[in-house]
């Protein structure tokens, strides 16, 4: 092989660990708000923010998770009893394991996946999380949110975007377009008996794998109702 091509190879394999650092490079972001939709029941986007950028995240979570966040982000409500990741926080501190960081590191099919970087007696451990309850425990924890950047550029809005929306709307409807257009991938018809129950079926894994747990519950049910009839 010659010089010439020698260095071409070089050059093209520096350029390939360039691009592929550049996506694993760790952003900083924090908490920008929650958006409830109007025309979406229970559907709440919790928009993130990259702190040294413009960049924002919608994120679709549920009511619970999201009552959780506000609770977390509003240091003057505090519920006469522990909600679940508070208790979580309270078993975690009584054996001294702490969350240093969560990161968001991958995103499939619109779903959202995260880790909980803990520690105990200076061990760490890595624990998979939805990204809801993950940022709900870093809140409680003051622990850092990370996300690749190539996931933020998958998904993300730049300010332009959303300046250019805000232009022609008068608000920020990227978030309601956002959230709607999400909570159709999840919706589940009215009448339930219109569906066979192969559609069913299809329909629960598809909500299952969307984590959408509150639907799938009540197709479950439905699957289970026609199946104690045969």
């Amino acid at each position: 092989m010659g010089t010439k091509s020698l260095f071409y190879l070089e050059l093209l394999d520096n350029f390939t660990n360039l691009v592929f650092n550049e996506n694993m490079k760790l952003i900083q972001i924090n908490i920008k708000g929650i958006s409830y939709s109007d025309t979406q029941t229970g559907a709440y986007a919790l928009i993130l923010k990259e702190i040294d950028g413009n960049r924002r995240l919608p994120i679709i979570i549920g009511g619970f998770e999201a009552q959780s966040i506000a609770i977390a982000l509003e240091k003057e409500l505090k519920p006469k009893r522990p909600l679940t990741h508070d208790l979580f926080r309270n078993f975690a501190e009584r054996f001294n394991i702490y969350i240093k960081q969560v990161i968001i590191h991958k995103l499939v099919d619109g779903v959202f996946y995260s880790s909980l970087i803990c520690e105990r007696d200076k061990i760490e451990e890595i624990i998979d999380a939805r990204t809801s309850d993950a940022i709900a425990m870093a809140l409680r924890f003051g622990a850092p949110v990370f996300i690749y950047d190539s996931i933020l550029k998958q998904a993300g809005f730049d300010e332009s975007t959303i300046k250019e929306d805000k232009k022609n709307t008068g608000g920020e409807n990227w978030i309601k377009n956002f959230v709607e257009e999400q909570s159709k991938q999840k919706a589940v018809p009215d009448d339930l008996n219109k569906l066979s129950l192969s559609k069913l079926k299809s329909l629960l894994n598809k909500l299952v794998n969307l984590e959408d747990y509150e639907k799938a519950v009540k197709i479950r049910d439905e699957i289970s109702k026609r199946e104690s009839k045969k």
